[in-house]
């Protein structure tokens, strides 16, 4: 309050503006009409445009602020008509976390923790003896005997992303939000997967199911050193004033959906799965009971070192028997996600359904495509466009029914994205999503994608709604057509072939591209890699068995198999041109229509690979690899060159039998190259 030496003075209200008090005659100094209060029977002024709130203190405020939205649907199954029973809000919690608890329990003491809903940091969620407070629910097990059990660990239960955005911007250093709303935050000192730290134990339940031995992923562990691993990380989680559970789904095809419990010690992990897995709706929540898998993500806490089986501080470990799997010594979220595509790898195959690395999407009038490639073929590129329905982008299901998405969610690669080059992906890193290892300005918070100053892998997670053409459910009818996608930077191989049911099971099980190496140290040969199924490292049976079960299904449903290489042509890297993105667009567009099948074709030499002699919008002479090459000798050099790895790479498929006569190993090795 001010005096302005007249007799008047002037009040700043609460919003900035200023109301000036009258002079005697009706109207302020201003113009203004007199402002006229009234007054309650005890002469006390009071403010009488809003009715006052409902709270008689702060906290009471705050607490009206949010309102409850626990489900009330009754539970499937139960007695129906007059007599349905219906749980009440608190049974149904109380059940749940009787099932966290049993979750978290230690198989030496034989009892879960005390577990209690809400955040420990919240002075209201601090559970009571008293019975009467009934808004938070705790579970106590019958038998109490480590200091453990003297504390009650607070379950952070399918947080919401803006309440896992608080969790982590508040508690783990390194969470920031970025100028496109996304969540940015680090792993540490993975910024990848450990694939030689990964194990599977190996007991009577996949002695003889799994792929063990000479290029095998699977890298055996036994029963004892799984349990000292799992007790090593449930205490590390049962230490912890709070955990983050995850109860979640995998498969969009209901008939065969896995229901999998993820508990973590970061909201990061946690805001990662929501993304990754599919989100229950909330009656599903209600009736999800017990989790068909677990993962016990302790990977603040490293393993053993001395313990059996183990050659880092880093440990993965599957069991499949017991359906869980322990995070040791890495927070690197990607492993989660493979874990459990490995799980799905495992568990598909035994109810006859085809387990599947590709991109998948839909035309308009229902043509799906499944697409192959390992990392640097363009199979995001080319598996996301704008005038298809995008089923998935990397993870799928091929059952009686027609194929089905894994995931609810994408995982892309962020390194030089650029809204030119991706706009989905770009416009999908936004409020929800979760920014891996990137580096942004300090002030406008902007990510600068071409900074490789953490990792070359930077990553981003997000819902697959976030893309506009994703089709919801993530579910499709039999693919029409199956693309392996390989960048060739030998040059050698055409830019498209039709292959033949044999030669598809051969370069699906071959999983070849080639890389460039790193030139820090001059080297510019390009590189041959092979990852059988173009996904080595996750599957868990032989890949015979994934290949003559893709063979089946196509020649059931009529899908015709495409080898697209999207590398070089005009000679190798360093000599020859990458082929033109809009050029393979060309192709696989012909793919699709079902033009490029009444094309006329003629066979290479040495790989016997039916070539089409033109495709619409692409220069024919490109079409064939040896018209590109100006030094003939150079190009059936390097031909020979990258047929003798395909031949050396097969050698470890060559003695596993498909079928009763083993004919079909015949026509695979033969329909390899041939020289």
């Amino acid at each position: 309050m001010a005096s302005n030496g007249n007799g008047e003075f002037s009040f700043a209200s609460g919003n900035g503006t200023v109301a000036t008090a009258a002079n005697g005659n009706g109207t302020a100094r201003n113009g203004l009409a007199k402002i006229q209060t009234q007054k309650k029977d005890n002469g006390v002024c009071h403010d009488d445009s809003t009715p006052p709130v409902k709270a008689q203190t702060i906290d009471e405020l705050h607490s009206l602020q949010k309102k409850k939205s626990a489900p009330t649907t009754p539970i499937k199954g139960t007695q129906g008509g007059a007599f349905a029973v219906t749980l009440s809000e608190e049974e149904r919690q109380k059940q749940q976390l009787q099932s966290i608890s049993a979750s978290l329990a230690s198989l030496t003491r034989e009892t879960g923790p005390k577990v209690v809903r809400g955040d420990p940091a919240k002075q209201s969620d601090t559970p009571k003896v008293s019975s009467h407070v009934s808004h938070h629910h705790h579970f106590t097990p019958t038998i109490s005997v480590s200091d453990s059990a003297l504390k009650f660990t607070h379950v952070l239960y399918n947080l919401s992303p803006a309440e896992l955005y608080e969790q982590a911007i508040k508690y783990e250093k390194g969470s920031f939000v970025t100028s496109t709303g996304a969540l940015a935050t680090l792993s540490g000192a993975k910024t990848g997967r450990s694939p030689r730290d990964k194990r599977v134990v190996k007991d009577d339940t996949t002695r003889d199911d799994l792929w063990w031995g000479s290029g095998s992923p699977n890298i055996e562990m036994d029963e004892h050193t799984f349990m000292v691993n799992r007790e090593r990380a449930v205490d590390y989680l049962n230490s912890l004033d709070k955990v983050f559970v995850n109860d979640q789904f995998l498969n969009w095809d209901p008939e065969n959906r896995i229901k999998v419990r993820v508990v973590s010690a970061r909201a990061y992990h946690s805001l990662f799965m929501h993304n990754m897995c599919i989100r229950p709706t909330p009656e599903e929540l209600e009736n999800f009971g017990t989790p068909d898998f677990t993962i016990y993500n302790a990977g603040q806490f490293s393993c053993n070192r001395c313990t059996h089986y183990m050659t880092s501080s880093t440990s993965i470990d599957l069991n499949l028997a017991r359906r869980e799997m322990v995070i040791l010594g890495t927070m690197y979220a990607g492993e989660m996600k493979k874990g459990l595509f490995s799980v799905m790898h495992y568990l598909m195959p035994k109810r006859q359904i085809l387990s599947l690395h590709s991109g998948c999407n839909m035309g308009k009038d229902g043509d799906v495509a499944l697409f192959f490639g390992l990392s640097g073929t363009g199979k995001t590129t080319l598996s996301t466009e704008h005038n298809r329905y995008l089923i998935g982008d990397d993870e799928h299901c091929w059952t009686e029914n027609g194929v089905s998405n894994i995931e609810g969610g994408c995982y892309a690669k962020c390194i030089d994205l650029s809204r030119e080059k991706e706009p989905d992906i770009w416009n999908a890193i936004k409020f929800g999503a979760v920014l891996e290892n990137i580096v942004f300005d300090e002030y406008t918070r902007e990510v600068d994608y071409s900074d490789k100053s953490v990792t070359e892998n930077t990553r981003a997670a997000y819902p697959i709604e976030y893309i506009p053409n994703a089709k919801i459910p993530c579910v499709g009818p039999h693919p029409k057509n199956v693309i392996l996608l390989a960048c060739d930077a030998f040059g050698v191989l055409p830019p498209v072939s039709k292959l033949n049911l044999a030669q598809t099971m051969y370069h699906f099980i071959s999983g070849y591209t080639a890389l460039v190496a790193g030139t820090e140290d001059g080297i510019k040969e390009p590189t041959a890699t092979f990852s059988a199924c173009f996904g080595a490292a996750f599957i868990m049976l032989h890949p015979t068995k994934y290949a003559a079960m893709l063979a089946e299904k196509m020649q059931k449903h009529g899908a015709t198999g495409w080898l697209v290489n999207t590398g070089w042509s005009g000679g190798s890297y360093g000599s020859g041109k990458r082929i033109k993105l809009p050029y393979t667009r060309k192709i696989i567009d012909a793919i699709h229509s079902g033009s490029l099948l009444n094309a006329k074709y003629k066979k290479t030499e040495v790989f016997g690979l039916e070539i089409p002699t033109e495709v619409e919008g692409v220069p024919s002479e490109i079409l064939d690899p040896m018209n590109t090459w100006s030094d003939k000798n150079a190009y059936n050099e390097t031909l020979m060159k990258l047929a003798g790895l395909f031949k050396r790479n097969f050698e470890t498929f060559t003695n596993y039998k498909i079928g009763k006569d083993n004919k079909l190993t015949e026509e695979i090795l033969a329909a390899g190259p041939n020289f």
